[in-house]
């Protein structure tokens, strides 16, 4: 009797404490209860930000900050390692300091986005030297001089003395660079062959001129300080100081870096590998696999990419008839179509000065355009501007056709569409709709500028991104145009679906390249058959997948999703349903991974139906 007496008593205790965790669970808080927790988490997100940017003075400068203005980011793997340390400890932080159901709905999203963004990090830590961190389209012998270029300026004479003690540090962050090359190159990590003679190319080319030669002409980064500083209200022996200074540093740190890095580059030439892809690397299939999680955010498989590449290139192509027969073109077969596009003088414009500045005046009408027809589609719109510059010089034979710069946070740098006049027989007169529709309005410049300027929601969602949302955006950018009376000219038309099929057909390329183990030839013989785009920019687009794996698998898949979430929400809410809203719901969210992005976009369906039932 006393053991049933005990099991009864101990019954209607855990009956009690059932019934004390279930209140617990659903405690109800109020409005001004989860603004306050939201406040809370906010200023946590704030101070990690701005702890993060004490730590990385390149890109506290890429955001229009300007302390630590004279120092370089520390690239050594024990900052790396660091780094790793502090995104655990704060997401620990998060979770234990605070409570979910209590904050707003923004501060959910806020969670889930740190919480994703941190798992991803640290899931993907290991990873961290399975890339070519100098290639001909990116590596820090061209970074730098970019970013000293276009990203570090000049306002007063304090500025230029940061430049030049950034000059100054030149030799010993290249050190530190090449002991993470060295790392790879010793995991077997290595660029093909083909990418030496451009990236040799691009480190000679800061070495040509002024002070490193008796060339009438100034180096690029001597040209650029130059300029910038004769711009400044100061006395000329200020500025004759400051010259001499930037000389010496350019010739002791600058000179002995480059000079360094084309030795490294030149003996590791001879143990690259002929083709590239990651199917080379250590634990090759699951990096793989992590890769297209991480550009996608999907559990995509290398194999359903593939796939979808292959139907969307086919799908395109029916519509690519549908324009042949509509200009009359005199024969029925779609190559004939491509060669006649990649050929026909009237699509290109003469590649000389002329030619050039006919291509930037073109450009800048198409974003002028734009601009006037933005009401149609948004609600909210950037307030930053966004200006159209060619591609310098020094960097244009490897630098990508185009693309986009962000502006700085205090608006005084505009955002940038950056278009490459190398050889204008790369850039058809017929694409050049779309290409400014995907840099810079309504795609990246609305995407990246309205996500920077959004109130009250932290910096790392207003400045993060990821690839499948910010180039999948972009994609679907190109589209919206045509759906407004834009495109008039079938031609136009034809190059919006260009570089649509162009973004299919880098679902095939990439997955063939990384994980079918294509050649080079073989994923650019599949292009020519598939792309009317000049068989040079298909040659350069290949070499850009070979040494980015994954990258350029995100447009597409991010693409159908939004127009997925698009043509469902069109079926849900059928007369209520605003595109304009929707472009809302998918812009003032910042760069978010596809799955949450459908989340938005579901529950702002519903509750446009509740409206509507109340209503």
């Amino acid at each position: 009797m006393r053991n049933i007496a005990l099991s009864i008593a101990l019954t209607g205790c855990l009956a009690l404490l059932l019934i004390a965790c279930n209140q617990q669970k659903t405690k109800v808080y109020s409005a001004t209860e989860k603004a306050s927790e939201t406040k809370q988490l906010n200023d946590f997100f704030e101070r990690n930000f701005q702890e993060m940017l004490a730590r990385n003075p390149e890109y506290e400068s890429f955001v229009g900050g300007k302390k630590n203005y004279d120092q370089w980011t520390d690239r050594s793997d024990e900052h790396a390692r660091q780094e790793l340390e502090i995104t655990k400890a704060n997401l620990a932080a998060m979770r234990n300091n605070f409570d979910y159901a209590a904050l707003d709905a923004q501060g959910q999203l806020s969670y889930k986005m740190y919480e994703y963004q941190a798992e991803e990090e640290i899931n993907n830590f290991k990873y961290r030297f399975h890339n070519y961190l100098e290639n001909q389209m990116s590596g820090l012998h061209s970074d730098l001089p970019a970013f000293l270029i276009n990203i570090h300026q000049v306002a007063d004479v304090k500025d230029a003395r940061a430049y030049i003690a950034r000059l100054a540090k030149v030799d010993s962050l290249f050190q530190q660079h090449l002991e993470s090359l060295k790392i790879r190159e010793d995991k077997g990590i290595i660029p093909p062959k083909f990418v030496f003679p451009m990236m040799l190319e691009d480190c000679r080319n800061l070495l040509k001129g002024q002070p490193f030669s008796n060339s009438e002409l100034k180096s690029p980064l001597l040209d650029d300080f130059t300029g910038k500083i004769n711009k400044l209200n100061i006395a000329a022996s200020t500025k004759d100081s400051l010259l001499t200074a930037a000389n010496q540093a350019l010739l002791t740190s600058v000179k002995p870096a480059y000079e360094k890095l084309i030795t490294y580059f030149t003996t590791l030439e001879k143990k690259a590998p002929q083709e590239g892809g990651a199917w080379q690397f250590p634990e090759a299939a699951d990096f793989y696999k992590t890769a297209l999680r991480a550009t996608t955010t999907t559990d995509l498989t290398a194999d359903q990419i593939h796939e979808i590449g292959l139907q969307e290139v086919a799908r395109i192509q029916k519509e690519m008839r549908t324009i042949m027969r509509k200009v009359n073109f005199r024969s029925d077969s779609l190559p004939d179509f491509y060669q006649f596009m990649r050929t026909d003088k009237q699509f290109y414009f003469p590649n000389t000065a002329a030619g050039k500045k006919a291509y930037m005046d073109r450009a800048n009408q198409i974003i002028d355009n734009m601009k006037n027809r933005l009401d149609e589609l948004f609600i909210t719109k950037p307030v930053a501007d966004i200006e159209v510059k060619a591609v310098e010089p020094f960097r244009e034979k490897s630098a990508a056709g185009a693309f986009y710069e962000q502006p700085s946070l205090d608006g005084k740098r505009p955002g940038r569409y950056y278009i490459n006049l190398f050889t204008l027989g790369d850039q058809p007169i017929y694409q050049m709709e779309s290409l400014a529709y995907h840099e810079g309005i309504p795609g990246h410049h609305m995407q990246i500028a309205i996500a920077q300027e959004l109130k009250g929601i932290p910096k790392f969602r207003t400045l993060g991104g990821n690839t499948a949302y910010v180039e999948g955006w972009a994609l679907y950018s190109e589209l919206v145009p045509k759906e407004i009376g834009l495109y008039q000219d079938p031609y136009s038309d034809f190059g919006r679906l260009a570089n649509e099929i162009f973004r299919a057909c880098r679902l095939v390329i990439d997955t063939g390249i990384h994980h079918k183990k294509w050649t080079k030839q073989q994923a650019l013989d599949y292009f020519i058959r598939n792309c009317p785009s000049p068989e040079n920019d298909l040659r350069k687009e290949v070499e850009r997948y070979v040494v980015w794996p994954s990258q350029a698998t995100g447009y597409k898949i991010g693409m159908l999703k939004i127009v997925e979430l698009r043509e469902q929400a069109k079926k849900q809410l059928g007369e209520k349903f605003d595109l304009r809203e929707f472009h809302d719901v998918v812009l003032t969210n910042g760069a978010v991974p596809l799955n949450i992005l459908a989340e938005n976009v579901n529950n702002w369906v519903k509750q446009k139906q509740a409206a509507k039932v109340k209503a």
